[in-house]
């Protein structure tokens, strides 16, 4: 590959991440249905043409975006190569930043339940995104049983899975409730329960 084709396909990577930014900041703030592509496009400097050559579709870049939250989100918990104790506490932390996020928490709670349909778009997203999400718990619990941090009974393949159901029906309950629910709050009350140590 030339200089040249290295630089081009750098640029359209660039750009694929600055239309998935901006689209995850519309869909953040107007919601799936009041987000427009051409605006996205407008805010990214290109035309609506150049767009639909990255994201044919509004439905395509919709899977994108949540799975572009996805990874900026991993990102986020792995920070600092925190395990164990420390990655509950981040999974607690992420209950605060999406209490910030209330467009694309909505998004994500409305297609989530839309997505339980087979035929649906997102539908294997969804199946993959909760596997990993529940791995991910419950390998976080494995390791603070591994520190000593976890009390007695406390078994990680269940509290994993209680966890993820946590933090999604909170986020539903704080969408219903104005944003009266502190998310944040009640998941750290839960995880403290379950550690024998200061979360």
């Amino acid at each position: 590959m030339t200089a040249e084709a290295r630089r081009g396909y750098a640029k359209g990577r660039a750009k694929r991440r600055e239309i998935l930014d901006q689209a995850m900041s519309l869909f953040g703030e107007a919601g799936y249905r009041g987000a427009s592509l051409r605006v996205i496009a407008h805010r990214c400097g290109i035309s609506h043409t150049g767009l639909l050559h990255h994201f044919p579709t509004k439905e395509v870049l919709l899977l994108a975006v949540l799975e572009h939250r996805d990874d900026v989100d991993d990102e986020w918990l792995s920070l600092g190569g925190t395990t164990g104790v420390g990655r509950l506490r981040r999974f607690v932390d992420l209950a605060a930043l999406n209490s910030g996020r209330r467009g694309i928490v909505e998004l994500f709670s409305v297609v989530s339940a839309e997505a339980t349909a087979a035929d649906h778009p997102a539908h294997g997203y969804f199946v993959r995104r909760y596997g990993n999400s529940v791995a991910g718990a419950r390998l976080a619990y494995e390791q603070a049983g591994l520190e000593g941090a976890l009390r007695e009974g406390v078994a990680p393949d269940a509290a994993g899975r209680q966890l993820i159901a946590l933090m999604d029906g909170l986020q539903v309950q704080w969408l219903l409730d104005d944003r009266a629910t502190d998310m944040a709050g009640v998941l750290r009350a839960h995880v403290r329960a379950q550690l024998s140590v200061e979360l």
